[in-house]
């Protein structure tokens, strides 16, 4: 099935999970988009199996709390941020329900965290304005970049480059093998006045890059020169939460929660609005992904939404 117009708009909520108290800060899908999990302010780690629709596990982290979860390549694996105690990085096995590693350094919250799609290395930001590269195999920090600003920051789909954005104004692109050297190019946008920055992704054929912000404007820049391309508005976004922007697999479609718990898809390439997509969410929606490989998407406020297109492709 192709990702068109009609399919998208035709997309209807196939199934709800209710396990979370709280609100759901962060969802990772698999690479292999056969599992999906989730983490909540109630301080629990969700995990769905996407092909049968069903919870496969439920893990607590009552100490530490849990933010910006990740799968990691190794099967049952994650890494994710913390909410008490520390602002350490936590390498969680997730089977056993036990920690393999931990990565200190950041003495304030971690704001932005991504994994390599082609290694086990990670970046790290944090309010204490720093960057921090990590290998999954060792607790110290590989690299570290300080900055002027609050950071927010993302590899690239092959995993050799990451783009930093920093202070809502600057985006630096750095190779992964020289990032010592400062970054090869800068690209000075306008600054937000309004929000900030909370998340960047790369398309998945690199030629884009989009900006999640806490405010109700996404934008879209070019990869390569910075160039912007697309603003998106019209989602609401009036408590300030860092509401997540995802692309579709094959970069043509723009996805957003927002706090009337409703769902705004933009076309990519043109801009416009293809539609909105009710889910009956109670709460702001802050997290909406597209599966990778199959044709769902999930979104979550304090519940979880499992989506699934009701059209035909020829229709």
């Amino acid at each position: 099935m192709k990702l068109v117009d009609h399919v998208v708009r035709s997309f209807k909520v196939a199934k709800v999970f209710r396990e979370n108290t709280d609100k759901i800060n962060s969802i990772d899908f698999s690479p292999n988009g056969d599992t999906l999990i989730s983490c909540s302010e109630d301080d629990q780690i969700v995990i769905y199996d996407c092909e049968k629709g069903t919870q496969m596990r439920t893990v607590n982290s009552k100490k530490y709390g849990v933010d910006l979860i990740h799968f990691t390549h190794a099967k049952n694996t994650a890494i994710h941020s913390s909410t008490k105690v520390d602002d350490t990085i936590r390498y969680l096995s997730l089977h056993d329900n036990k920690y393999i590693r931990y990565f200190p350094g950041h003495t304030k919250k971690v704001v932005s965290l991504c994994i390599s799609p082609v290694e086990d290395t990670f970046l790290s930001g944090s309010l204490d304005k720093t960057l921090r590269l990590w290998d999954l195999r060792s607790p110290n920090c590989q690299g570290l970049m300080h900055l002027s600003g609050r950071p927010v920051a993302a590899y690239d789909p092959e995993g050799l480059i990451f783009a930093a954005g920093v202070n809502s104004e600057s985006i630096k692109l750095y190779d992964l093998r020289s990032f010592d050297k400062g970054p090869f190019i800068t690209f000075k946008l306008s600054q937000e006045k309004e929000c900030d920055w909370t998340g960047l992704k790369f398309s998945r054929d690199g030629k884009t890059i989009l900006i999640s912000t806490n405010g109700s404007i996404i934008r879209l820049i070019d990869a390569f020169h910075g160039t912007p391309m697309q603003t998106f508005t019209g989602h609401l976004n009036n408590k300030g939460i860092p509401i997540e922007a995802s692309f579709s697999p094959d970069s043509q479609f723009v996805f957003s929660g927002s706090t009337d718990g409703r769902i705004h898809v933009w076309n990519a390439e043109t801009g416009y609005k293809v539609c909105v997509l009710n889910a009956d969410h109670p709460a702001p929606v802050q997290c909406v992904q597209f599966n990778p490989k199959y044709m769902m998407l999930a979104s979550a406020c304090t519940n979880m939404a499992f989506w699934l297109p009701t059209a035909d492709e020829n229709a």
